[in-house]
């Protein structure tokens, strides 16, 4: 068993619990009653130039505590103030100690659209995803088979919510394709051993063709990194604990932004 699978098996148990606490049908009714506006995640990754969609992050099972007593607004704030494109926000609290509270006090400090960063397999996760103010969320082809892929896609939609499709290696990504994705996260990071490798972004990314984009996920740590990859087409990033550790996020993040990217 691989430590996906351990983050699996406690995400059924917290899904358990949370599903005891409020019904599906109530949580479908919350997500309905809504008002929050929302704020386009994936139109704002489909502008020009850098894009950087920027993690609030405390802690992960490969590196333990980032930053666990990190103030969200606070981070928010300094993220947006450094020009990043959009949030995504941890709210799996056993490995990576993040909340739903979390998440709302980011969105509150901001105006940028948020992701809810999570390991979603479950119409609910769905449904409170959109109750609790969240713009977009991520889908890992990995964890889905692909009737679950495809259903959860198309609920997304249906409740006004971007996905970022999080893919690993060819076979993730013609699962992701073939499912419709039209943003496609790929991770330099394997979920199972967490070895990461920069390069398998710039790799995949040469079959990810428009209307659908690319963006690269893990490892992307400086200004130098987001050239290097921005050198070689790639112009969207996900960046979380680089900025979490920086001393001032918000200039790294206009150094990060200020990478040309290549149309070669």
């Amino acid at each position: 068993m691989n430590f996906l699978d351990v983050i699996l098996q406690e995400k059924s148990r917290q899904l358990a619990r949370a599903k005891a606490a409020c019904s599906e049908a109530e949580m479908r009714r919350r997500g309905a009653a809504r008002t929050t506006p929302f704020r386009g995640f994936e139109a704002a990754l489909r502008a020009e130039g850098v894009r950087v969609v920027a993690e609030i992050k405390r802690a992960s099972p490969s590196k333990g505590d980032l930053a666990p007593d990190l103030d969200p607004s606070t981070v928010a704030a300094a993220y947006e103030a450094g020009g990043a494109t959009a949030l995504s926000v941890l709210t799996e609290p056993a490995f990576f100690k993040g909340s739903i509270h979390d998440l709302q006090t980011a969105r509150d400090a901001v105006s940028i659209p948020v992701l809810r960063k999570d390991f979603i397999v479950d119409p609910y996760q769905i449904h409170e995803s959109r109750a609790i103010g969240a713009d977009a969320i991520l889908l890992i082809v990995r964890i889905l088979d692909d009737a679950q892929l495809r259903a959860l896609l198309a609920l997304t939609r249906d409740n006004g919510l971007d996905a970022l499709v999080e893919v690993f290696d060819d076979a993730d990504l013609d699962r992701a394709l073939a499912a419709g994705a039209t943003l496609i996260g790929i991770n330099n990071r394997d979920l199972g051993t967490f070895a990461t490798d920069l390069s398998n972004a710039t790799t995949l990314a040469r079959r990810i063709a428009p209307p659908a984009i690319a963006m690269a996920l893990s490892g992307v740590a400086s200004a130098a990194d987001v050239a290097a990859l921005a050198a070689r087409g790639l112009s969207r990033f996900l960046v979380g604990e680089a900025l979490v550790r920086s001393a001032d996020p918000a200039a790294l993040l206009r150094e990060m932004r200020a990478c040309e990217v290549s149309h070669a």
